[in-house]
C-alpha cells in the first residue's frame, strides 16, 4: 500500500512538471483562433467552392491579424481598420480617409463586403487594381495613407518573431513575402459577407419581414427609378464606372477628380466611379467616392433630379420625377439591405 501511494504521488509530480513546463498558448492565438469558414447567409447564394482559390481558415486567421495591425504602416498608427471599419460595413463615416500624420485623402474608404464573387473583380473607385491581393498592399506604400514600402513592411513582419508560425500554418513555411501577406489579407477580406437582411427574408418567403413601404420601394428600385440598371444582382452592384457628375465643378467645367479615365484614358470615363453596392448602405454615410452626399436621402435626391450635368454624364442617368413619398420608400428599401454575417471585432493582442 506505501508503495502505490508513493508511485501515486510521483505520478501526480510528473503530471503538475508536464503540465508546468508545456508551453502556453500565447494571448494572440486564445484572442485570435483558428475557426470554419463562414457559411455566406441568405440572398448571397454562393459558397467559398466556386472560387479557383477559396480562403483557408488559417489564411484568414493570419489575414485578419495583419488586417488589424498598426505595425504595416510607416509609424504604427495605421492599419488597413483605420479606414475600413468593421462598424461602417468595413467603409468609414468621414468624406475622406485620413492617413499617416493626419495627412487627408481626396476619397472615402469604399466598402469590399461580399467581394469574394465579383463578376468584375476591379478594386478602389477608379478600378485600377486588378484583385483583392492587388488592392490589399496598394495603401501600403501610399504616403498619405501607410506611408510605407513593402519591403519594410516585411522587414518589420520578419522582425516579430510570432508572426512566422502562423505564416508556416498559412502557407506550409514561415517565409513572409509581400503576395502571401496580401493573400492573408483578401482572404480576409472575402470572408466579410453580408446577407440574412430583412428584404432577403421578404425575398425568401417572409411577407412580414419589410413594411409596406419597402415593398413600394423595391418595385421603384426596378422599374420607375430604375436603380437595377447598375444596381443588379445579388450584391446590387454591376462592378461597373459610372459617370453621375459628382465633383462637377461647372464654373470651371471640371471634375475634382477625374476618375476611370487616369487608368483607361478613354475620354468616355472621365468622372466616373466604381458602383457600390446598395448592401449596407445605411451604415456607410457620407455616400460617393468623396464623401460629398450626406444622407440615402440625399442620394436618391441627386438620382432624382437626373444627376449633376456634365460632357460625361451617363446615359443611364436620367431625370426620374418621383415624388417625396417615393424617395422616402427607395430609401426604406435601401435601409432593409442592413443585414447580419459581416460583422467583427479587431484582435485583442497581435503576435510578438
Amino acid at each position: 500500500m506505501k508503495r502505490q501511494s508513493l508511485l501515486w504521488i510521483a505520478s501526480l509530480f510528473f503530471c503538475l512538471a508536464w503540465v508546468s513546463c508545456k508551453p502556453a498558448t500565447p494571448e494572440w492565438e486564445l484572442a485570435n483562433p483558428v475557426v470554419p469558414l463562414p457559411e455566406p447567409p441568405l440572398g448571397v447564394g454562393h459558397s467559398f467552392s466556386e472560387l479557383q482559390d477559396p480562403p483557408t481558415p488559417e489564411r484568414v486567421r493570419l489575414g485578419k491579424w495583419l488586417y488589424y495591425d498598426t505595425r504595416l504602416s510607416a509609424d504604427n498608427t495605421i492599419a488597413c481598420a483605420t479606414c475600413h471599419r468593421p462598424e461602417n460595413a468595413f467603409s468609414e463615416p468621414t468624406p475622406v480617409s485620413t492617413g499617416i500624420r493626419g495627412q487627408k485623402g481626396n476619397r472615402k474608404a469604399p466598402t469590399f463586403i461580399n467581394a469574394a464573387w465579383a463578376l468584375f473583380p476591379h478594386t478602389f473607385w477608379d478600378g485600377r487594381a486588378a484583385s483583392l491581393e492587388e488592392q490589399a498592399l496598394g495603401p501600403v506604400a501610399n504616403p498619405i495613407e501607410m506611408g510605407n514600402t513593402h519591403e519594410a513592411m516585411i522587414q518589420t513582419l520578419q522582425g516579430i518573431e510570432g508572426y512566422g508560425k502562423y505564416f508556416q500554418e498559412a502557407f506550409g513555411s514561415p517565409e513572409i513575402t509581400e503576395d502571401r501577406i496580401a493573400k492573408a489579407i483578401a482572404d480576409y477580406e472575402r470572408t466579410r459577407i453580408s446577407g440574412n437582411s430583412p428584404y432577403d427574408r421578404w425575398k425568401n418567403g417572409d411577407e412580414t419581414a419589410v413594411s409596406d413601404q419597402v415593398k413600394l420601394g423595391e418595385r421603384l428600385f426596378f422599374d420607375k427609378a430604375g436603380c437595377n440598371q447598375c444596381h443588379l444582382g445579388y450584391n446590387f452592384t454591376d462592378t461597373l464606372f459610372h459617370n453621375l457628375g459628382v465633383g462637377w465643378d461647372p464654373t470651371a467645367k471640371q471634375f475634382k477628380d477625374l476618375g476611370r479615365v487616369v487608368i483607361t484614358n478613354q475620354e468616355s470615363d472621365t468622372g466616373a466611379f466604381k458602383t457600390p453596392t446598395v448592401r449596407e448602405a445605411a451604415k456607410r454615410a457620407p455616400y460617393m467616392h468623396d464623401g460629398s452626399v450626406a444622407t440615402l436621402r440625399e442620394v436618391v435626391e441627386l438620382y432624382n433630379r437626373g444627376g449633376e450635368a456634365n460632357p460625361y454624364l451617363d446615359p443611364k442617368i436620367k431625370k426620374l420625377d418621383l415624388t417625396p413619398e417615393e424617395v422616402d420608400a427607395l430609401v426604406a428599401m435601401m435601409e432593409a439591405l442592413s443585414g447580419e454575417g459581416y460583422m467583427d471585432t479587431a484582435p485583442a493582442s497581435f503576435p510578438k
